[in-house]
């Protein structure tokens, strides 16, 4: 049994010397905290774990909620405390959402007694951690992931409960982090939130950074990501049937649907096309490493984490999708408008090896200024320190 006298003491001291008593929700992060390819693959987990284990270094107490995935609840990894809530599959259909799940999410955050709390990507479960801060006297920080989140009109949630939830959840923060400077208008005019923006962190290699060659011969394209609709490897697909002088890579685990099938079946009939699946996360670096570029062929995003993955190993961009102009304003590869395009912007980027070397060096430079560890994480320690003293404006 805990000793709750003992936590609350340490947790007093952490504050007055400038620590946080932190607790970061996420379902789905535990297989990106102990690595392989176990659990889930996403941005969102990844940078919350990168972030848990930063802050911890750092001395903060941090802890993370996931669903019991076989581990002991309380076990420490990479000095995280890991609190579980119940098995995804746990209950039965139709009344689970309230037990197992919201009862466990309630003990797994009491458990975890932090001062700050702290959860990405829009879900019903915003709202739930919301309002278990909310009656206890905790601060809750709301960082969005992406752009359909920041829409009052809420596309992508389907269920009145979940919106209901979560506007709950994103309205009564205190403290919103938005990804981009179009984030924040939106969450300003649809909600009347004033998010305090910064730049996520991501991890580069542990290699030193060597500039690659310029793509000569059969270069290859990189497309990473969960293999499903809003995603639309379609289009990539499109792209590989369009240049079969060019090899194409397709790396992300498929989220089992009948559209994710349909497209597997259809790659694996192109031969300059190889479909990888999911990668260990300690391997997806190599991948970028040979790519010529990455292209992204999403419906909507918010600041996709494969492309500060790529612009870390120094890859350019071609993309449906550009976060507040970023890619074309700072030439870190090239937008396109629409799809269709995408073979263009692919031929003007190999077309010439010295200005792709160029871009390749933006690229880089533009990830270590912005969302290296040394960059991101500072920002994001001053917002949770100023959120735990009550003042989540503070300049970061």
């Amino acid at each position: 049994m805990p000793n709750h006298g003992v936590q609350a003491a340490a947790s007093r001291e952490a504050g007055a010397n400038g620590k946080v008593n932190l607790c970061l929700v996420a379902h789905l992060a535990y297989g990106a905290l102990t690595g392989g390819t176990a659990g889930h693959i996403g941005g969102v987990e990844r940078q919350t774990t990168l972030m848990a284990r930063w802050l911890a270094a750092r001395g903060h107490r941090v802890s993370l909620v996931t669903w019991d995935e076989g581990q002991p609840d309380g076990v420490e990894i990479g000095g995280v405390r890991v609190f579980k809530v119940c098995r995804r599959d746990a209950g039965l259909p139709g009344v689970r959402f309230l037990h197992p799940r919201w009862t466990s999410l309630r003990h797994a955050l009491a458990r975890a007694e932090a001062d700050v709390y702290y959860h990405n990507c829009g879900e019903y479960v915003t709202g739930q951690v919301a309002l278990w801060a909310r009656g206890r006297g905790r601060r809750f920080v709301y960082s969005v992931a992406s752009d359909p989140e920041c829409d009052p009109r809420l596309p992508q949630m389907h269920t009145r409960r979940e919106r209901v939830l979560f506007r709950y959840g994103l309205t009564h923060a205190d403290l919103v982090i938005a990804q981009t400077e179009s984030q924040r208008r939106m969450l300003r005019d649809g909600f009347a939130i004033d998010a305090l923006v910064l730049p996520m962190p991501s991890l580069a290699t542990a290699d030193a950074f060597v500039p690659p060659p310029p793509p000569r011969g059969s270069a290859r394209i990189l497309w990473v990501g969960r293999v499903s609709p809003e995603k639309r490897p379609d289009r990539f697909l499109d792209l590989a049937e369009s240049r079969p002088d060019l090899r194409f890579d397709l790396v992300g685990p498929s989220d089992g649907s009948d559209f994710a099938t349909g497209i597997v079946r259809r790659a694996q009939t192109l031969t300059n096309v190889t479909v990888h699946g999911a990668v260990a996360r300690e391997k997806v670096a190599s991948f970028y490493r040979e790519a010529a570029c990455l292209c992204c062929t999403s419906e909507f995003e918010g600041f996709p984490n494969t492309f500060l993955e790529a612009w870390a190993q120094g890859v350019p961009v071609i993309s449906t999708i550009d976060p507040d102009g970023l890619i074309g304003r700072r030439e870190l590869g090239r937008p396109v408008g629409r799809p269709e395009d995408l073979g263009d912007a692919l031929r003007n980027l190999l077309a010439d090896p010295e200005a792709w070397r160029q871009t390749s060096l933006r690229a880089r430079r533009y990830y270590e200024e912005n969302h290296s560890i040394g960059a991101a994480m500072p920002r994001f320690e001053r917002a949770f320190q100023a959120a735990a003293a009550g003042q989540p404006r503070i300049e970061v």
